[in-house]
């Protein structure tokens, strides 16, 4: 279930309240709004043992209290990632300034404070420390720290979540607790390698989420049309008869799983009405397509119509609608 947060839509003298009661669905805190009362809006989200909020707030500081870290709220790590602007993160007796792209994580049994003056811009998800698997000691040390900015790892976990947090209604119901796991084990590895731990649990959330690397790391190159599975296996110090192994665990083909997802990001944006100050030739080869001609038989082959007929199609549907999908084969994406 997915819940809209919008406080223009509340009367002004309960905004306040209210806010405080969103606020408390993702972990009590006490916020700090300016005095011309709460501007809120964004989603929240639970997606199985995740709960994922998105928020834009003119809130400017946000405390969980000494007194609020001992309720009775499940023990609970806490993800942020920063949207835009900057943010300054207190825990254990840490500071730590996140500005766009950022990981950082706290922990909702000591006290910890977000402040921004600008705003409270981040993208979070909460899950039990329970389900992290990874000694308290060592979630300890990484609270109030930008999570390993530039290693490959937080890299492209900062990627995945942004992804998951702008498609929370593709992962919802029946696909949630397929996210959720491989998510947390998304979560112990970017510890993981940020501390360079070297314990078994560590060796195993690595390889845990081996899969879910590769495809993040192809997902990123998309556009790029040299990528191949040696370059892939050498980014992932593995092999390549490896990295085939580790994708047909999951019933991935390498080369179809890369030919989809080229065809879906040049369908989706020859689908917008922007894409009419672009030629066709143009969306393909940014998505990676070196022929023109090979582009569109291959997406007619896959859903039905050329790449002229498609943007046609959805342009007479803005603004009225927005355009459905081009008929074609119905697949879920792995996350």
């Amino acid at each position: 279930m997915i819940q809209i947060v919008d406080s223009s839509t509340m009367p002004a003298g309960v905004r306040s309240e209210a806010m405080r009661a969103v606020a408390a669905r993702i972990i009590p805190v006490e916020l700090d709004f300016p005095v011309t009362g709460p501007v809120v809006r964004g989603t929240l989200a639970d997606l199985g043992a995740l709960r994922i909020s998105s928020i834009r707030s003119n809130v400017t500081k946000v405390e969980r209290t000494p007194r609020l870290a001992h309720d009775d709220l499940e023990p609970s790590l806490l993800l942020g990632l920063q949207a835009s602007g900057s943010s300054l993160v207190v825990q254990d007796g840490r500071e730590a300034v996140v500005r766009p792209g950022d990981l950082v994580v706290y922990r909702s049994t000591s006290q910890y404070t977000l402040v921004d003056a600008e705003g409270y811009r981040q993208h979070q998800l909460r899950m039990p420390l329970e389900n992290l698997a990874l000694p308290r000691d060592v979630v300890r040390q990484v609270t109030a720290t930008r999570l390993s900015p530039g290693h490959p790892v937080a890299d492209l976990a900062t990627l995945y979540f942004q992804r998951l947090v702008g498609r929370q209604k593709a992962f919802a119901g029946a696909a949630a607790d397929a996210v959720s796991q491989p998510s947390m084990e998304l979560i112990r590895a970017v510890i993981s390698t940020h501390l360079d731990v070297t314990s078994t649990a560590a060796r195993e959330s690595l390889q845990a989420t081996l899969q879910m690397r590769i495809l993040e790391y192809v997902r990123a190159h998309l556009g790029d049309p040299t990528l191949n599975a040696a370059q892939i296996a050498v980014e992932h110090h593995i092999s390549v008869r490896h990295l085939y192994n580790v994708l047909a665990s999951g019933g991935i083909s390498l080369g179809e799983w890369i030919r989809r997802h080229r065809l879906e990001a040049c369908r989706d944006e020859l689908g917008r009405g922007r894409s009419q100050n672009l030629t066709i030739a143009s969306v393909s080869q940014r998505w990676g397509f070196r022929d023109a001609s090979t582009f569109g038989r291959l997406f007619r082959a896959e859903y039905g119509l050329s790449p002229r007929e498609w943007r046609e199609m959805a342009t007479k549907a803005q603004p009225a609608e927005r355009a459905a999908p081009p008929p074609g084969h119905a697949r879920s994406e792995s996350a």
